[in-house]
């Protein structure tokens, strides 16, 4: 106990109607060694209420269930942020909701900090709880050193540094009207950017290893979104939403979102080499870019607001985000059409997603030409080898990120590290996910986790697939089987 004299005393209100629930998050946060924490928890809103009424002694950060009786997270957060003195505690909701688009609606709406989907990984909450303490921690100095700037531009240098680039903020900063909640409506290129299968991975990985590489991605995506004037909505774990055309509009919005997307993908060289050097496996994103007409502004009340973008379009933007493989970009033809420029388009398919009546054509892009000029290497023709011994495989597929309880037999036919040639006795649409169990050829088996897209069907019993997450264990045997 005298170690503990030493150590940053934590703050934590857990609130959850389910007793095993707060049982669990609790033995997770007192099993680790380098923190101690202090807990209350709450079974429901009304008693976190009274308990944040009660105590000078604020949480440092407040795990909160979304789905509760009596007050739902939704309505304890709304409570929570309206008041002045705990409108700056971060929240972590726990929601079983794994729609991206509805988690970016609701942190935009509501405030929250970060999320984390049931079941959770215990990795995985210690890892989130300690960032968003640290973030806290930092922005609590911050306020402490800012307190002799004028109140005025503290409020917009607070709401905007991190998310704009000095040009951006300096424009508002020279706008009356830059302080006003509220927002309007207009026309801008959204993008999505996600790093592939990161969350089957993040399960296999330390917690300070998952950390660490979302930290290296986030660097160096930040610097380059920035650096094409675009504004980060939110980082949503290892996802970002960017939106180019607001708080400034210019003609060139969607070509500098098409160019932005192709320099982040360059970029993951870098990102890779650095995660190589600290020990990391290498990771893939993709992006989605969609343009059309959104609500943008400042969201939130006088005490606590951001500037955020809400719509339809929003929600496509992160359907079209869902169809990629790493190292892919695919925007709407809208995009294509406002980019009014010179692009290199490497293919197309035609997709009907989730709440949109009628199918749209996807576009992958590869470069752009003009002032911008950046193109990715092209793509070849890939020619995978045909294996000497097929590799026996069971698979299901997976549907809105659920895992179905059919199981399939297949074998892989035909194999590059990343790439894969598919037989089964089911026929499989395009761009499906799989959950695959794959085998050696003695019959044991090498993993349960390897996740894949299909990217093309060449017959009702054949089919390629991208791997999307792979373990460095599995690429190994990959490695060895393509030798042998």
């Amino acid at each position: 106990m005298i170690q503990y004299l030493f150590m940053d005393v934590k703050k934590i209100l857990i609130v959850d109607d389910s007793k095993v629930v707060r049982l669990k998050v609790r033995q997770i946060l007192e099993s680790d060694k380098e923190c101690r924490f202090i807990i209350h928890c709450c079974e429901n809103g009304e008693q976190a209420l009274s308990y944040l009424y009660e105590h000078s002694d604020l949480p440092d950060i407040i795990i909160l269930d979304r789905d509760m009786p009596k007050m739902t997270g939704d309505e304890y957060i709304r409570r929570l942020k309206s008041n002045e003195n705990w409108c700056s505690i971060p929240v972590l909701f726990l929601t079983v909701q794994g729609e991206k688009s509805e988690v970016v609606r609701g942190l935009a709406e509501l405030g929250a900090d970060d999320y984390l989907a049931k079941p959770f990984d215990d990795g995985e909450m210690l890892a989130r709880v300690k960032v968003l303490v640290r973030i806290k921690r930092a922005e609590d100095q911050s306020r402490a050193l800012n307190k002799e700037l004028k109140k005025a531009n503290q409020f917009i240098r607070k709401t905007f540094g991190r998310y704009l680039s000095d040009e951006v903020v300096d424009t508002i900063l020279e706008s009356p009207e830059g302080l006003s909640l509220g927002g309007d409506k207009r026309v801008v290129s959204i993008m999505m950017a996600d790093l592939r299968g990161f969350t089957a991975l993040s399960e296999q990985l330390p917690a300070e290893s998952v950390v660490g590489i979302v930290n290296i991605y986030l660097e160096i995506m930040t610097e380059i979104i920035l650096k094409y004037q675009g504004t980060i909505d939110e980082f949503i774990g290892d996802a970002i939403l960017a939106i180019f055309g607001a708080p400034t509009q210019r003609d060139d919005d969607a070509q500098r979102a098409v160019a932005c997307a192709l320099e982040m993908q360059m970029a993951m060289e870098e990102v890779n080499k650095r995660n190589r050097e600290a020990g990391y496996p290498e990771v893939a994103m993709g992006i989605g870019i969609n343009t059309g007409l959104v609500v943008v502004g400042n969201i939130g009340s006088h005490k606590r607001s951001k500037y955020g973008v809400v719509g339809r379009n929003v929600n496509l933007t992160s359907r079209i985000e869902s169809y990629t493989v790493g190292g892919q970009i695919l925007i709407s033809e809208s995009t294509v059409k406002a980019c009014d420029a010179n692009l290199r388009i490497d293919s197309q398919l035609e997709v009907t997603p989730k709440g949109v009546k009628a199918p749209i054509t996807l576009v992958e892009v590869g470069g752009i030409a003009g002032k911008f000029n950046i193109f990715l290497p092209e793509k070849k023709p890939l020619e995978l080898i045909e294996l000497e011994n097929s590799l026996a495989i069971k698979f299901t597929i997976l549907a809105e990120k659920n895992v179905s309880d059919d199981l399939y037999d297949g074998k892989l036919v035909k194999l590059l590290t990343s790439v894969a040639e598919i037989e089964a006795d089911i026929a499989v649409e395009k761009l499906s996910n799989l959950k695959i169990i794959l085998f050696e050829p003695a019959g044991k088996e090498v993993t349960s986790d390897l996740y894949a897209k299909v990217t093309e069907v060449l017959s009702p019993s054949r089919f390629r697939v991208a791997f999307t997450s792979m373990a460095p264990v599995v690429k190994g045997f990959l490695e060895r089987a393509i030798l042998s």
